[in-house]
């Protein structure tokens, strides 16, 4: 391989088409009525923003659970609130849609008009406290452990920590794959997991590594104390 092309950006997108490659292969059986995987249908937009943002190494890794309704789902970004993902990280390009949708569940892209409070709060908080993205990246960056979203016959979502272990298994082995090979590729300091989930997940997997994990409260509105 050129030289040029074995970047750190480059290396997490390799490491993203291979979770995409793995998780494409699984089933789910109900509860779970409809998965989407933005790793494909917002593959340019999730390419774009590792691509952008995800050069050299860094201090911090944010670890959210997975893609929320309309935030990730929409526009491909781990915790992509619309207007964040659009005015502050300058990213927008075209959004497929999943080869089956839940009528109540629709992905229009960047012209979805609900706001993904949880991103809203996180990506709030980086901006205010670093002003610009480029500061921000320079020594953090945010990912998600699973990059799919399901979604019950009623349109409610299903986390994957409900998933049966049968399912559990093969999901959690291709996540905990990607996250390792992340890890080996941005050298972080610290883990900072998003939530319990993610907390587990991260600690599972890298407990034997020299990175640190650590946890912030999920920024859910069902969280009050976030």
């Amino acid at each position: 391989m050129n030289r040029s092309q074995d970047t750190v950006s480059n290396r997490l997108i390799r490491a993203a088409l291979a979770l995409n490659a793995a998780v494409g292969r699984l089933v789910f059986a109900s509860p779970v009525a409809y998965v989407y995987n933005p790793l494909q249908y917002a593959w340019g937009p999730h390419r774009d923003y590792l691509g952008r943002y995800g050069e050299g190494v860094k201090q911090v890794m944010f670890l959210g659970m997975n893609p929320g309704p309309f935030g990730m789902v929409q526009t491909g970004v781990p915790f992509g609130e619309v207007a964040t993902v659009r005015d502050w990280l300058g990213l927008r390009g075209p959004v497929g849609r999943p080869d089956r949708q839940h009528p109540a569940r629709p992905v229009t892209g960047f012209a979805c008009k609900r706001s993904e409070v949880s991103g809203r709060r996180l990506w709030g908080l980086f901006a205010d406290r670093f002003g610009s993205p480029n500061a921000f990246f320079a020594r953090h960056i945010v990912l998600n452990y699973c990059p799919l979203a399901f979604i019950e016959k009623s349109g409610r979502n299903r986390t994957p920590d409900k998933l049966p272990r049968k399912e559990k298994g093969p999901l959690f082995a291709a996540c905990d794959a990607h996250l390792s090979a992340a890890v080996a590729v941005l050298q972080p300091e610290w883990v900072i997991a998003v939530g319990d989930f993610a907390f587990q997940r991260a600690r599972a997997v890298l407990g034997s590594c020299k990175v640190r994990v650590g946890r912030i409260l999920h920024p859910s509105p069902a969280n009050p104390a976030a």
